[in-house]
Parts: structure tokens; sequence; C-alpha cells
């Protein structure tokens, strides 16, 4: 990997974590680059007035009295390319969205646009500039002067408790500790070496330190500039957060639905760690930390931390938890047979477990995946074991996949062992011949299922010849084991199986596999087969619809190639995109795979069950595993991923012979079909210490959101022998929006105590069709032509008849949809917001403006109107007149999509099922046109296109009236809490707002 180079930190690396510091820096001033209109850019030096009531610029040719901006007329200071100059294409790529920021100042809301040499720098001009514009014409006071902050009060306080002998000083030793209780990550040397510098500094050296050295020892060191930059652009006096600036925190920023000022006042009795602040409802900046740095801010959202998907839905409809040769501790060749193997792997969710039988040395079976294993289990003390944890981490059945290599006397054994053990809890009632799918995971609860082979229906000997699965045979040929089993004349394998054993097989029971044609015409639903991964990788490459529809009614699972002799393991995802349900993992090697197999089970209470896409479970959808584009029906997304920073990074394990510094990077990851498959990288942040700041924007577009995995890497750019740091895999539908921590893990899943990544998270769904575009002015020369989904001709004349009805319907629904999308976006444009922004953060940016001005707002918005109007009162500026006529256009649009959202969707709907109508004859309907072969399959595929694309439109257009209604709940909501509302309700949610959506059924 290329090593690159960060942009500069603060000059003289000076750590800007207070307003005081941020207005100091100010009045020192400093270089900026001034973008003009005509996209070029100017270096001018910026400074704050020592009377702190303007902004200076020079040289410029204006008089020294032109060249400012007082403070007084700033309406509003933006962080990023907030401005139709800044997000011009003649500038986009000439320097990160970070380091620019805008000033709109004036009656007609102009803006000064800067670009700074980093984002530390654009960090202390906007928390300055934010500071003095909330005081609008009253200068504050000095900053650090007067009356002790709540902070310095709290701290101070802590001092005294811990100054046992009340001379106002405490030991070095005693004060280093009390900083360390207070931030547990950090290191003992960081704060000793702090007091040093300090007390050097102050010229008071000595074993002692006086209560003032301690508060500004603490200051320094807790305090975190991105999260002190977040608490300024929140809290109304610059200080803390109250109730207010905290219920406006977690509804606008953190997307906290039914937010109260009791729940707010809970988070601060609960982080808060002030007296004074509990008491008077404030959260200052280290209750604050404390909040997003605990669970209850989470990047995972809670609900997912519980069971919370559909468990009734056939076992074939979900994707299993499985493990392969879980007892082994090593790798496969060289292992060490050990119990606690399958303690490890049940105690993590898996729901699935291979035994391999063989015969022991006493006349018992023993387990072991190969005759080399340096030691082995007796069968017996794995069943009792089993028996103990089988539903210690989830209640749902669990999976035995039964591999007999043992003779018919030890199997005979075995079987009355598991019967004995495991009792009741063996599921052994017959399949019921009249139903079509397997029983659901709700139905089998707290069941063992053994998968294996059964004798022959017509067999009735106490013993029986049955074909052999290939799995578990390529190693025992390696160690010569396998001449003896071997049959005469080639041909499929033969075993013997006791009848004993056949008879707990019931709703599992493995057949070998022929082909696709085979198994629709003559596969019984209790019947699986099991797959290795190279023969399911050729299927997945060559035939990966047809893999998709086995696996709607199906159980597969899919083994390791025995060329792993190293344990490592496939990548799972290669399987899961075609709906593969069983993909056994070597749950001992750690790694990407195996931790995008655990993340991935996160997502449902870590219940060993993942419900699939309804795309992959509905029995007529189109659906190609290895599409490049978006999917009909499925609405892209897009995640923005700002990368902000990280705190208390271990070194990499193997970097022994390295020093203290380390030089790390992100690697953003996504795992998922192959059009969402991507990797962002950040910049390397340059002796940055344990607590490095990336402060980098990226983005990903999310075809098939509900398949897709987020995995972060941290790495060292400057390692010796190792450069992994740590990571997090996390499923995308589990990603909690807003300023979150990342709970980092080491290389074999386990928790880093206190290494954390600081990030912010927004989904936004994909505007418009085709792939994800940048917005500049290239994007704006030519109107980009509008793409429609369409139906596909099936060759059938009376089914296309039908399916043709819905060519207008379907130009309606696109055009409901993105008419609205685009008008929100410009709206959101012109607040200065980014797409990712919600509707009540937009109006409350108009509402800021406003409250900024020396007159009486000029806009209001009225709330007695369903669709409310916002009106002008009087002449208004001309950003003010372009807003005005973007959020216009944005409620006639959405007035129009939910008045006739309805009637279209009922279209789409109707001729949905006037095609499923012809679904049941629709073999015998080709067979009377006459289509063979490739036509025949070309039909096949159109007719489950044209469903898939039916329902997936009128989901998307239901979807969209709901998002529209919230918009209108939202702008209530925000109009009377923000004070240009007039002629309100008492009840910012009018009963229409928020109708119940009826599911679409499958």
């Amino acid at each position: 990997k290329k090593k690159t180079v960060s942009f500069s930190t603060m000059p003289n690396d000076r750590k800007i974590n207070s307003t005081a510091a941020c207005i100091s820096f100010m009045l020192e001033g400093c270089e900026l680059k001034k973008v003009r209109s005509n996209s070029r850019m100017y270096s001018r030096f910026f400074v704050l007035d020592a009377d702190m009531r303007s902004v200076r610029w020079e040289p410029s040719k204006k008089d020294s009295e032109k060249a400012k901006i007082e403070i007084k007329s700033v309406k509003e200071v933006r962080v990023g390319k907030k401005t139709p100059i800044l997000r011009s294409n003649g500038l986009s790529d000439q320097f990160p969205d970070e380091c620019a920021f805008s000033i709109i100042y004036g009656d007609n809301y102009e803006s000064l646009d800067l670009v700074a040499s980093s984002a530390d720098v654009v960090s202390a001009w906007v928390m300055g500039l934010r500071y003095l514009v909330s005081y609008g014409k009253h200068t504050p006071e000095a900053p650090g002067t007067g009356h002790p902050s709540l902070r310095t009060s709290w701290i101070s306080s802590v001092f005294d408790l811990a100054d046992l002998e009340k001379s106002g000083r405490i030991p070095v030793l005693r004060a280093v500790q009390l900083i360390k209780a207070l931030n547990p990550g950090m290191k003992t040397s960081t704060i000793e070496l702090k007091f040093k510098e300090l007390q050097k500094a102050s010229e008071r050296p000595g074993a002692e330190v006086a209560c003032d050295l301690f508060v500004e020892v603490y200051c320094e060191l807790c305090t975190r500039p991105e999260i002190f930059f977040l608490l300024v652009q929140f809290s109304s006096n610059k200080e803390y957060l109250g109730l207010k600036d905290l219920l406006m925190f977690l509804e606008v920023e953190q997307g906290m639905e039914g937010v109260t000022e009791e729940k707010c006042l809970e988070i601060i009795g609960k982080y808060e760690p002030s007296k004074e602040g509990r008491e008077k409802g404030y959260l200052a900046i280290d209750g604050f930390t404390r909040y997003l740095l605990s669970a209850d801010c989470s990047i995972f959202d809670p609900q997912h931390r519980k069971v919370c998907q559909d468990m009734a839905q056939p076992l074939s409809h979900y994707y299993i938890s499985s493990a392969h040769s879980a007892c082994l501790l090593e790798d496969n060749f060289w292992g060490r047979s050990d119990i606690s193997g399958y303690i490890s792997a049940l105690g993590l969710g898996c729901r699935s477990i291979e035994l391999v039988l063989w015969d022991g040395p006493e006349g018992e079976p023993v387990v072991y995946t190969s005759p080399s294993a340096a030691s082995c289990v007796p069968f017996r003390a794995v069943v009792g074991l089993i028996d103990q944890h089988a539903f210690a981490a989830s209640a749902y059945p669990l999976i035995l996949c039964l591999v007999v290599r043992c003779s018919a006397a030890q199997q005979r054994l075995a079987a009355q062992c598991l019967r004995k053990t495991l009792g009741e809890k063996l599921y052994l009632e017959p399949p019921n011949p009249s139903a079509s799918y397997l029983p659901s995971p709700e139905q089998l609860k707290g069941r063992i299922l053994i998968k294996g082979k059964k004798l022959p229906p017509g067999c009735e000997d106490s013993e029986g010849e049955v074909s052999d699965e290939e799995e578990g045979w390529e190693l025992a040929r390696r160690l010569g084991q396998e001449e003896r089993e071997a049959p005469e004349g080639g041909g499929p394998r033969r075993v013997r199986l006791s009848r004993e054993l056949s008879e707990l097989v019931s709703l599992c029971q493995a057949v070998p596999f022929q082909d696709f044609e085979s198994s629709r015409r003559g596969q019984r639903y209790w019947e699986m087969c099991s797959f290795s991964e190279v023969e399911a990788g050729r299927f997945a490459n060559e035939c990966p619809a047809e893999l998709v529809s086995y696996n709607k009614r199906f159980l597969s699972r899919v083994y390791p190639s025995p060329m792993r002799i190293d344990a490592s393991n496939m990548n799972p995802q290669d399987f899961w995109k075609c709906g593969c349900q069983m993909v056994a993992m070597n749950y001992q090697t750690p790694g990407l795979m195996m931790d995008l197999n655990a993340g991935w089970f996160q997502q449902n209470g870590a219940c060993g069950y993942v419900l699939r896409p309804a795309i992959m479970r509905e029995e007529v959808s189109y659906f190609s595993a290895n599409a490049k584009d978006s999917l009909p029906g499925v609405p892209a997304q897009l995640l923005h991923l700002k990368v902000i920073s990280g705190q208390n990074l271990p070194k990499p394990k193997g970097s022994g012979a390295k020093g203290e510094v380390v030089e790390p990077y992100v690697c953003a990851e996504i795992h998922g079909i192959p059009a969402d498959c991507a990797e962002h990288r950040t910049k390397t942040a340059l002796q940055s210490g344990d607590n490095p700041v990336f402060d980098e924007s990226l983005e990903f577009q999310i075809n098939l959101p509900e398949l897709a995995v987020l995995r972060f890497v941290v790495l060292d750019d400057d390692y010796i022998g190792d450069e992994f740091i740590a990571q997090y895999t996390i499923p995308f539908e589990c990603l909690q929006p807003g300023y979150r921590h990342v709970p980092l893990q080491s290389l074999a899943g386990e928790p880093l105590p206190h290494a954390t990544l600081f990030v912010h998270v927004a989904i936004t769904d994909r505007r418009g069709g085709g792939k994800g575009h940048r917005r500049g002015l290239a994007g704006r020369r030519g109107r980009r032509v509008r793409e429609y989904t369409s139906t596909k001709a099936t060759g059938i004349k009376a089914i296309d008849e039908v399916f043709r009805t819905a060519t207008q319907p379907l130009r309606e629904a696109t055009d409901l949809r993105e008419n609205v999308q685009n008008a929100l976006v410009s709206f959101k444009e012109l607040c200065g917001l980014t797409p990712a922004a919600n509707m009540k953060q937009c109006i409350l940016t108009v509402a800021t403006w406003l409250l900024h001005s020396d007159s009486v707002p000029s806009v209001t918005l009225n709330l007695a109107e369903k669709y409310p109007p916002m009106e002008a009162r009087g002449p208004i500026p001309d950003l003010l007149r372009k807003v005005l006529t973007a959020y216009e256009t944005m409620i006639q649009t959405s007035r129009t999509l939910i008045e006739s959202a309805d009637m279209v969707y009922g279209k789409l709907i109707q001729a949905q099922q006037a095609g499923m109508d012809f679904h049941k004859e629709l073999h015998r309907i080709e067979a009377k046109e006459g289509l063979r072969g490739r036509k025949l399959q070309k039909a096949l595929e159109s007719f489950a296109w044209n469903i898939t694309v039916l329902k997936g439109q009128a989901d998307l257009l239901k979807h969209a009236k709901a998002e529209a209604l919230d918009n209108l709940w939202q702008i209530h909501n925000a109009g009377q809490s923000c004070g240009i509302g007039r002629n309100g309700s008492a009840s910012p949610e009018p009963h229409w707002l928020r109708a119940p959506l009826e599911p679409i059924p499958e």
C-alpha cells in the first residue's frame, strides 16, 4: 500500500479544546484561502478584531472598513462545501470537504467562502464564530475570566476530595491515578509526561501539584476537540447542552424519535459527572463525552440485540450459523481435538455443528475430523456437552450434521447415546408429505435435528448400504485410509448404515445432488444437499439464478475445500448471495472471513438465524446474485461515512521491535453482492500517538442493503512485521445514524478495552437511477435523462398484454418519487445542508437565519394548513426567495405524491396479481406456445423480473408516501418548536400524518 501524507495539524501543534482557545487563535489570526465566484482562490490573512466585533482580512483592494464582516451580521457558519461556489466543479477536487467553511452574512445572505490548511483550523474558526454569533449584539466577557465554568468547578471538587490533608496540594502520583480513573483508556505515561511538561512551564516542579495545575492538565488531556466542536454546534451558550439543546441533538443528529425532556434528564442524570449539572439539567463536555462513548450511543442498533426478525418463515428462508470441524483448536491436518471448541461455537450462537464419527479403540465411536488428529474425543462426551450447551445462547433449533465413518455396530451405540442423552430435545417426527416447506425456527424451538443419510424405504434389515458424501474422505485419502472403502469398478462410494441411526433423521435427510432440473422435479422439501466449496462456487458463477431458486425450498450446506489443510475459511458472502443457508466455517481460524460471519449473525439477537432478503425468498422473484448495478424494486442507498478520530489504539501485535508511535489509517470495506463490494481508506494520521484525527468523509452506494456488511479495519502505515491494529464488522441494517463510537476488536474478535473509532453515519436514498454521481456544475449543464424501470416481454401474448397495462403506472410511480427526491435535494442544498439532513434540520436552519436578523421574522410557516406554506412578509433577500421557491416545489411535489400514491399503487398491485394468476399455469402455457431451451429460460426470467419489478416499485411508492408524510410531521414539529410557525395546533402530530402502512404480502 502506498504511504500517504495527511494535512498539517494546527500551527505549533496547538490543541484547541475550549472556546477560549478558539477565540485566542482567531485573535492571533492565520492565513486562509478566500474563494471568489469565478472559482479562483486568493490567500489572505484573517484576524478577529480585539473588540471581538468584526473579522478582517488583508491585503485587500477594499479599504480597511470594507474588508471586514461584523459578527452581528453573521447569519450562519457552515462547515464543508455547502454553498454553490464551493460546490462548483472547478473547485470540488482541489481540497477536501473538511477543509472548507462559509460565513453567511448580511441582509442579502451573502457568503464568504474560505479554505483552511487543515480541519483543525476550520474547527477553531467555526467554533469561535458560532460562540460569538450566539451572543448577538452583546459582546461576551473575555473567555476564561469571571465566574468559573461548570466543568472547572467539578474538576476542582474532584481535586478537593483527593486532597485528604486539605493542604491545597496533592501528590503527583495521586493526581495521575485520579485522571487515569476518570479516563480509563489513557496511558499513565501520557499523564505523567503532561504533569512534568506543565510543571516545568509554570516553574513549579515538585512531588505535589496545586488545584489550578490539576485542572489545566485534566482539561488538556481529557478534552477531545472533535466532541467539543460538536457540543458548541448544538449548545445555546457554547459551554454545555441544556435540555432543549440535548433534545435537538438527539432528534436532529442522532435520528432518535419521540425524545422527551424526561429522557434527556435521564441521560444527564446517568452521564453528567457534576452534581450542579445533574441538578440543573446541563450536560457539559465530560458528560457529553461519556454519553457518546456509552452503550446507549452505540453504532449497533439496540433493536437488533434481541430477536427482531420474523421467525415463522420456513427453515429454508434463513441463513444458519454453521461450524465445520468445531472441535479443532488448530488446523485440520495436525490439529488436536478439544471439547472446548464445541462450547465456544455454541456460545457464539452456532446452530449447525458437524460431527465426524470414527471407530473408537474401545468399542465406542469417537469424534475427530481425520485419523491424523493428535487426540480424539469420545462421542458420548461430545453429546453430553451438546445437551448441556445446545440452547445456552439461542433457543432456536440446532442441526447436528453426522458424517458416518464408523462400523454399523458403533453406529448403533451412537444412536442409543443420542436418544438417551438428548431425549425430548431430539426431533423425530416424520415430515408431513402434504406440506411444501420445512417448519419454521419458531415451531422447532428447543429441538435438535439430525442431518444424515437414511436407509431406502424398501430396506427392512437392521442395516443397509447407502451412497456416501465426499465430505470427509479427501483427508482420509491423503493418509491412505480410503483403500478399504473404495468400491469395486468405481461409481459412487457406498457405506453401511444402521437402522437405529437412520431413524434419527427426519427433516434434514442428506441426498446426493444431481442437477437443478432433477431437484425441481423430484426433490422433497425435507431432503438437503451438501456442496463442496469448489462445486458451490462453480454454480454461483455459472448459474446463480438457479442456485437462488433451488435454495428457496431446500436447505443447502457448503463445506470448505479439503485443500484448506490450514483450516482457513472461504468467503461466506460468495454463497450467501446465492441463498445458501449453511456455510460451514472453521470457527477456530480468525481473520476477515470469520469477522464477516461473526458480524453477520449479530443482527438478529445473535440467535444463529438471519432471515434472507425478501427478493431471495419469494416464490416468483428475479434476483441476479452477480448483479453489477441496482436491483429491480430494491431501493439503492448511499452510506455517508465520516471517520473522525480514533481513541486508545494499541500497537500491532507483531510489531514488538518498533517504537511507541503508530501511524494509523482506516479502511472501510463493504462486503455484499458484487455491485456493492468496495473499499475506501483515509489518509494516514502521522505522529498522532494513540488518539489520531482522520476527519475524512467516505461514500458507498449500497444496492442490496439487506445483504451488505460494513467492516472497519485500522492498519499501521509504518509497520514492522504486522500492520493490523483492530477491526469491527457490522451488518448494514444494524447501523445507527449520527455520531457514534465503533468498539474495536482484535483479530480474534475479542473486544479491545477502550479502543474506539469516532464516526458519523448518514444513510440516504440514492438520487435517481444509474450509478451514484457527483453533483456540481457538470451535473447541471445537461438534464440527466430519467431512467424508468419497465417490464420485459415473455413471448407469451396473453401474459405480455397483462404486464403492458403496468407501463404507465410504472412511469407515474417513478415520476412521483423522483420529483419529490429532486425537490428535497434542491431545498436542502439551498439551506446549506447535505442530502443526509432531515426536514427538521432544514426548518431549524431557516429559523436560525431569521432569528439572527435585526428585523422581525420575515418568513412564517402557516401550520393551520395541511400542507403548510412558507409565507413571506414584505421584501426578502434573494437567497430567502430561492429557499421559499424550493420549499414550495417540495411541498407541491409531496402533495401530488401523497394524494396520487394509493391510486398508482393499486394499478401496480392489480397488474402484479393478474400476472400471478398465470403462475400456476405457466409451464402448461409455455408447452402450448412451444417454448423450449433458451427461449423457455428467457420467458421464465422475464416473468419473474416483471413480478419483482411491479411488487418492488409498488413497495417503493408506499415507502415514499410514508417519508413524505413524515416530512410534513417534521415541518409541523419544527415550526412550532423554533418560533416561525403560526396557527399551530396543540399537537404537532395530526392523525393523518402518520397513518400505518399495510405491508405488501409476499
